[in-house]
């Protein structure tokens, strides 16, 4: 099941693990916490700066609040909104926090799709195995602004120089298989068209829904 989230504010943090720990009560599961697992998607500098982010790992291992373990996935896009990582905290990594609570944190290359599934793996797999908290920093960046308003050239002109002139993740990827002979080129836009089809049906479910639900 999805949360809501206020923008950065990380509010959903302690609403997901409390979700979490119900439904570990009710599924009678309080006893290896191993039938629900707690996921929480973060962005880099909401993650080194947003005080909920340590509250809700300092209460991760105390027994009235645990869920046996929550992954956490960081989309980093090294930027934040407009500001360098060196002048947004004094540790090198967003995620250096989680080293309070001695949390494995891996740092995975986001332009590298099978090395961002296998890291996601193996911190399930951790998770599922030693009932502790673990972090995957997915580095990567963002292609546009921060929202529709935002030029991020003006803040950021030779970062986005570079990106502007980066092949896209899926193009990397497509370009990967096909060399590789794993997939042939109608095989991978029949899989692109495929995936839009879902967005775009599941965006008009809503559209329509949010129509029928308004005054």
């Amino acid at each position: 099941s999805l949360v809501a989230n206020p923008s950065h504010l990380e509010a959903a943090n302690t609403v997901v693990i409390g979700k979490t720990r119900a439904k570990q009560y009710y599924m009678q599961d309080e006893g290896s916490r191993r039938k629900a697992m707690s996921i929480l998607l973060h962005g880099d500098a909401a993650f080194a700066g947003q005080g909920i982010v340590w509250e809700t790992l300092g209460m991760s291992d105390i027994k009235g609040y645990t869920t046996g373990g929550t992954i956490h996935i960081i989309i980093n896009n090294q930027i934040g909104f407009t500001t360098d990582p060196r002048f947004a905290r004094s540790s090198p990594y967003s995620t250096d926090v989680a080293k309070s609570v001695g949390a494995p944190i891996f740092h995975v290359n986001g332009d590298d799709l099978e090395a961002v599934c296998w890291v996601c793996s193996a911190a399930a797999e951790f998770r599922q195995k030693f009932g502790k908290d673990v972090v995957v920093d997915i580095v990567g960046y963002r292609r546009y602004g921060h929202n529709e308003i935002d030029e991020p050239t003006f803040t950021q002109p030779f970062m986005y120089s570079r990106i502007a002139q980066t092949p896209t993740v899926l193009q990397k990827f497509k370009q990967l298989e096909l060399t590789k002979g794993l997939l042939s080129i109608e095989e991978a836009d029949a899989i692109e068209a495929n995936c839009l089809r879902i967005f775009e049906d599941a965006f008009r479910s809503e559209e329509h829904t949010s129509e029928l639900q308004s005054p």
